[in-house]
């Protein structure tokens, strides 16, 4: 990681405490907090959209004079870029034309107006050469689109920064991508693609203006937990350096992670709890909350059973820390779903897996395939006879 770190966007932090401000359960006094935190950035930078829609979503009391003052403000702000833009037009050079023009995109974003900003972006590429600064221009919508929650906005321009990368493109704008894209996997619940490119930026990882490392060590985290094998997980995660450094930051965290790998089911659980509100109040991980949560459960699940043919219910609550109550209505839900491979002798309190054999899957795949070769062969034969 670079030694010299970004802050995080300003947008993308008021974005964050947007958010809190929505969650129920956040006391009141974070609440007045996190307001006065609002108001000072709404004042700051002129955000009169993001102030209305905030009035309206928490039931505050408008200030009409508050936003007309900032109205007038922008007004006059806009007005000193374009004769700017003007005079660079008619007295200046290529260069000076674009910095007036990304000047006024910067404006957009910097009041929150997205279809504005975006158009005035498109108007700066086009008097823009270098693929760097390109990029760049796409970094800019990208924490545009995070702020937003327009996640077909961030698709496109992940896709459009590969094009341009294709074209060449400096390393360290490259690896920030990286990032940028799991971000986009994570929020959009591909939580193996996600970690895969948060672990490829574990060593590389400067994108400082997302969120700050510790968090990304959160992430990276999370998504390894649930989508890597057991052998990866002790090597690229458990085991990591980058990650053994920052980890304890996280209450919790450490524990989570190590108790699962050690079969430590007691101390998985006790930790999985207060675990569960740092999801809930992640703006990104809050709407999987529940899937994130049921994948945990039975990965957990499905590593103690593989040590055993039949097991007690009784020393299976035991060693997780639950009731047998709890147990059952758990186990049997994932049972029906698939998600397990066992049955419930209810009768003599006895739960057996069932593990699938290998071979014959494979033998009842090739079977099948098979079949349906034979079928589209019978088919084309027919053609060919007509």
């Amino acid at each position: 990681m670079a030694e010299e770190e970004l802050p995080q966007d300003s947008k993308l932090e008021l974005a964050e405490t947007l958010f809190l401000l929505s969650v129920p359960d956040t006391p009141d006094i974070e609440k007045h907090k996190y307001k006065e935190e609002v108001l000072a950035a709404v004042e700051k930078d002129g955000l009169v959209d993001i102030y209305e829609k905030a009035v309206a979503d928490f039931g505050w009391s408008v200030d009409k004079e508050f936003v007309k003052k900032l109205r007038e403000r922008n007004a006059e702000d806009e007005k000193k870029i374009d004769e700017k833009i003007k005079d660079a037009e008619e007295n200046l050079g290529e260069s000076e034309v674009r910095e007036a023009l990304l000047e006024k995109a910067m404006f957009y974003i910097r009041i929150g107006n997205k279809e504005k900003a975006l158009a005035q972006m498109n108007l700066t590429e086009e008097k823009t050469i270098a693929v760097g600064q390109k990029m760049d221009l796409v970094f800019h919508i990208l924490r545009l689109g995070f702020f937003e929650l327009d996640f077909d906005l961030v698709s496109k321009s992940v896709e459009k920064a590969k094009i341009l990368f294709a074209s060449g493109g400096d390393w360290e704008r490259k690896n920030r991508l990286k990032v940028y894209e799991g971000l986009y996997h994570l929020a959009t619940r591909n939580f193996k693609k996600a970690a895969d490119l948060f672990l490829d930026s574990i060593a590389t990882f400067t994108a400082t203006e997302l969120f700050p490392y510790k968090t990304f060590i959160f992430y990276t985290v999370l998504t390894s937990l649930i989508t890597l094998k057991r052998v990866d997980l002790k090597a690229k995660v458990v085991d990591a350096p980058e990650i053994l450094a920052v980890i304890g930051e996280w209450p919790h965290l450490s524990q989570f992670l190590n108790a699962l790998y050690d079969t430590q089911y007691k101390e998985f659980f006790s930790a999985f709890a207060p675990l569960t509100d740092d999801v809930r109040r992640d703006r990104y991980l809050s709407p999987h909350y529940h899937y994130y949560m049921r994948e945990v459960r039975v990965i957990a699940y499905t590593q103690f059973l593989e040590s055993y043919k039949s097991v007690t219910l009784d020393a299976m609550a035991g060693s997780f820390g639950v009731s047998v109550d709890f147990l059952d209505s758990e186990i049997s839900h994932f049972i029906a779903s698939g998600r397990l491979n066992a049955k419930i002798d209810k009768v003599s309190g006895v739960l057996e897996t069932n593990r699938p054999d290998a071979k014959n899957a494979l033998y009842q795949s090739t079977i099948k395939q098979g079949d349906l070769l034979l079928n589209r062969i019978q088919k084309l034969s027919r053609v060919i006879d007509l």
